[in-house]
């Protein structure tokens, strides 16, 4: 084959020979569209990177935390441990804030860089917040809860819809070492006093009302139904999203907007160790009881930003739209951290894809430009049934769509590459867990090749390979079916679940020694 130029790929046609049946090239139409170009020139250059990060992790991961994240202390040691010991830990000596890496470098360059696009669940009522506001709420939040009791290490409950104050929670926890656990905002009560109990929380954020798909959910009710069992919970901070009228438990309760406006614009980040916890997400429980998978600091926001930059193509000026909702991994990478450690525009969308109808989707990709969509087959199967009328808008700002949560049948993939993207935006297929905290097997915007339904190659520093169940040994070549495990830890992957490290080591490292288990 002729040499091309960086860059370049085959120019003709979008699908390839007859030889290569459905697999699609980076198209022609979005190289041309790139504000510069794609972060990798070619698939040799993923090869290579990938192999040093395979068979180098130390020198590939240590030139990449160094490169994506600022470090108030450098760390010395880049990788310990083994997933046989189930002791891995990453940037050891390292120190770092997670909410200094999201909001203040972005906000001390670019101040009025918006950094969150709220689109509410009615059309008409979103709000921008730019980097330098999110810095001035994020650290009002964080006062508040430290006035509140809330210590380095303690964890706090919140309990939120899609909302810009989900994020500036999130980050509030994180600026002053708090470990954030979040429930999904549409779970009962029993589910939320379950997770509140186990992580022990004594905080929790909430709102008076939520609103989704032009209903609303009684989420303090909620709340005040779970706390009953809850004896330990000293505060709940209720963000006024109606303006209902709510019981409120005088001494316990305390309005958001009342207690942020008592206290400064500005409180400083604390440090935090590489491995000290960021955040507890539980499992839906759909093996057991809930597990609470507990991420770390240093590693995890590698992991969003490593995706961010070469999955997802992100570039400066980007605006992100990841449909996730922040009480699942999806939103908690690619709604809140990866987009904002890279200093771009997220959009926080409160609301369904059917409401006020099922173009509402594209008429937030057409009006806020978006240039990346993450969303889930489930949404597209829906939006495809309604009908391409839906979707007629001008999106040719979009460049990479992406595909999250289970896997894409071909017919949706190819309506979603021929319909939305119009052929001018890549669609990357992106296999991952909550466990994993990041995208493990995916292409990258702009390098790989793809074919419909498969996730196609593995991300950096993941060692794939598939197990006989019966004989616990590889299974190699092609057409082979059996277990998927990886055989090197990554700096994202979960370290433990919370209060069970027996059961951490049973389901993920103890079935296969040696190797992580995907398991659901």
């Amino acid at each position: 084959m002729a040499s091309q130029a960086p860059n370049q790929v085959p120019k003709a046609p979008v699908v390839a020979e007859a030889h290569e049946v459905d697999t699609y090239h980076p198209p022609q139409k979005m190289l041309d569209k790139h504000p510069s170009k794609p972060h990798l020139s070619s698939i040799e250059e993923y090869q290579q990177l990938y192999k040093e990060s395979i068979t180098q992790p130390e020198k590939f991961w240590g030139t990449k935390a160094r490169e994506l994240l600022s470090w108030s202390k450098d760390f010395q040691t880049v990788k310990s441990g083994s997933l046989e010991n189930g002791d891995c830990a990453w940037f050891l000596e390292g120190e770092l804030n997670a909410s200094y890496n999201c909001v203040d470098r972005h906000a001390f360059a670019n101040p009025d860089k918006v950094a969150i696009i709220y689109e509410a669940d009615e059309p008409d009522q979103g709000r921008n917040l730019t980097y330098s506001e999110l810095l001035r709420e994020v650290c009002k939040t964080a006062h508040v809860l430290k006035q509140m009791g809330v210590k380095k290490g303690d964890t706090v409950a919140i309990y939120l819809p899609m909302i810009p104050e989900a994020l500036i929670a999130f980050l509030a926890c994180s600026r002053i070492g708090a470990v954030h656990s979040v429930v999904f905002a549409g779970f009962s009560s029993d589910s939320l006093r379950d997770r509140v109990i186990d992580a022990q929380s004594k905080v929790v954020i909430t709102t008076d009302e939520g609103k989704r798909g032009g209903k609303l959910i009684g989420t303090k009710k909620i709340v005040d139904d779970a706390l009953k069992n809850c004896p330990d919970v000293t505060h709940v901070l209720v963000y006024k999203r109606t303006g209902a009228d709510v019981p409120f438990t005088k001494g316990r309760d305390w309005w958001w907007h009342e207690e942020v406006e008592k206290w400064p614009s500005y409180i400083a980040p604390e440090p935090m160790n590489s491995e000290d916890p960021l955040f507890l997400l539980y499992t839906s429980g759909s093996t057991g009881k809930p597990k609470g998978v507990m991420h770390t600091t240093g590693g995890y926001l590698l992991g969003a930003a490593m995706t961010g930059k070469y999955v997802f193509d992100i570039h400066d000026g980007d605006r992100y739209f990841c449909g996730g909702d922040v009480g699942w991994i999806t939103g908690h990478s690619y709604v809140v951290y990866a987009p904002l450690l890279l200093g771009v525009s997220t959009v926080v969308f409160e609301g369904t894809p059917a409401y006020p109808n099922f173009s509402r989707y594209w008429d937030i990709i057409e009006k806020h430009q978006i240039t990346q969509f993450y969303v889930a087959p489930t949404a597209l199967r829906l939006l495809k049934r309604a009908g391409n009328h839906f979707v007629k808008h001008n999106m040719k700002q979009l460049r990479v769509l992406g595909s999250v949560g289970e896997p894409i049948a071909a017919e949706v993939w190819k309506w979603y590459f021929e319909v939305v993207g119009q052929e001018e935006a890549q669609i990357v297929d992106t296999y991952w867990q909550t466990e994993t905290g990041s995208n493990v097997i995916t292409p990258l915007a702009g390098v790989t090749p793809t074919k419909p339904g498969s996730a196609s190659l593995p991300f950096f520093g993941i060692e794939p390979a598939i197990i006989d169940p019966v004989s616990g040994e590889e299974i190699h070549g092609n057409d082979v079916e059996g277990v998927l495990a990886f055989k090197q830890a990554w700096p994202s992957m979960a370290r433990t679940v919370w209060g069970a490290h027996k059961r951490y080591m049973d389901t993920y490292l103890n079935v296969y020694k040696g190797y992580y288990v995907s398991r659901p």
